[in-house]
């Protein structure tokens, strides 16, 4: 296992620098119900960090606690160097962490440019009157948030629907407008869960093809939630394995598809 704080260089060229967010020891319980237990481990700059396991393992739940909407009774995140203290999402949000959801969450009346335009909230900084005389300051940044948005939708082929309310969109390419939103807060961290989820052969394809690239040319840090496993080896530099709410391993694809705990809990054993 490579030090936590020493970049290095992957077999594609690609360099993963130093340890971005760490948790350490997280705990999260609902009453009496323990949906994470004691649970460590690290997310490092430039990387794709997957987070796999069973239905109910708490992985999503460990993805509210990096994005803020839950808040651990046990444990620290660790956020570039530093004890992250407890938070609204809006303000991890502003720290530089963005997500999408496992149940698309996006405005189903507005039209795509207006849905990715609402991923630059953080970044405007003009008072309410002058957005509202729509001058000096306020225009400004709305002609250059524009601009930034246009580049997203370019870069993610959505040209042709972004005048297109969202709710008259099939499911794959509402799934490609919020990472569209997602990206237009320009995150350090960006957090996808389940981006494939209900998604057919070619769609799946073409969202593989859109993580890597945010990854290769943004510099992007990802940690994404998936169940299918042939995408997940495919992109993934280091997987984290959950089950019952416990980490039952974390390491690279291939040591994750022959740790035996692993093979037990999850992967299965494949039949002759």
């Amino acid at each position: 296992m490579k030090d936590m704080y020493e970049p290095y260089e992957t077999p594609d060229g690609r360099t993963i620098g130093g340890c971005l967010m760490e948790m350490k020891n997280i705990t999260l319980k609902f009453g009496g119900v323990v949906a994470i237990k004691d649970i460590s481990f690290d997310i490092r700059e430039g990387e794709i960090r997957a987070i796999i396991g069973p239905n109910g393992a708490g992985k999503s739940s460990m993805l509210n606690v990096i994005s803020g909407f839950y808040h651990p009774q046990e444990g620290e995140v660790w956020y570039k160097g530093a004890v992250r203290p407890a938070m609204k999402p809006y303000e991890v949000a502003r720290m530089g962490v963005g997500r999408t959801f496992q149940n698309i969450a996006l405005f189903e009346g507005m039209t795509v440019l207006d849905n990715v335009m609402t991923g630059r909230l953080t970044h405007m900084k003009a008072s309410l009157w002058e957005q509202a005389l729509w001058w000096g300051k306020a225009e400004r940044e709305e002609v250059f948030n524009r601009d930034q948005v246009e580049k997203i939708i370019d870069f993610l082929e959505i040209q042709a629907i972004r005048k297109t309310p969202v709710g008259r969109l099939p499911y794959g390419l509402k799934k490609r407008v919020e990472l569209a939103r997602a990206l237009a807060a320009e995150p350090s961290l960006l957090l996808l869960d389940e981006p494939m989820a209900g998604m057919n052969v070619e769609e799946k394809e073409d969202m593989s093809r859109f993580i890597l690239d945010v990854n290769d040319e943004f510099g992007t840090t990802i940690a994404l939630i998936e169940h299918d496993m042939g995408v997940v080896m495919d992109l993934s530099d280091r997987v984290v394995v959950m089950d019952y709410g416990k980490k039952i391993g974390d390491g690279t694809p291939d040591e994750v598809r022959n740790d035996q705990n692993v093979i037990d809990a999850y992967l299965g054993v494949p039949h002759e």
